[in-house]
């Protein structure tokens, strides 16, 4: 069985909650590289939404996060009926 890749996570990667809605935010990258963020956001309902695009800073993928969460809305992040989502 593959050995899974050790992660380091972001600062900014922890629990959202607004309006009553919470999701996990979770930005990564191989531990031990200089390499991009990954952005993905889980829900309370384990629905998983994953940004294709990469992410030169932790920072950036946050911010991503912040304006698609202020555009769409937490609920966006609910309601995907196959599960995930790609953003």
């Amino acid at each position: 069985m593959p050995k899974q890749p050790k992660l380091e996570h972001s600062e900014f990667a922890g629990e959202f909650e607004d309006e009553g809605i919470t999701v996990l935010v979770d930005i990564f990258r191989p531990a031990g590289t200089n390499g991009d963020w990954t952005l993905e956001v889980i829900s309370q309902t384990e629905v998983v939404t994953s940004w294709e695009e990469t992410f030169a800073t932790d920072k950036d993928a946050w911010e991503e996060f912040l304006a698609t969460a202020e555009r769409d809305g937490l609920k966006s992040f609910l309601d995907e009926e196959d599960g995930a989502s790609v953003h």
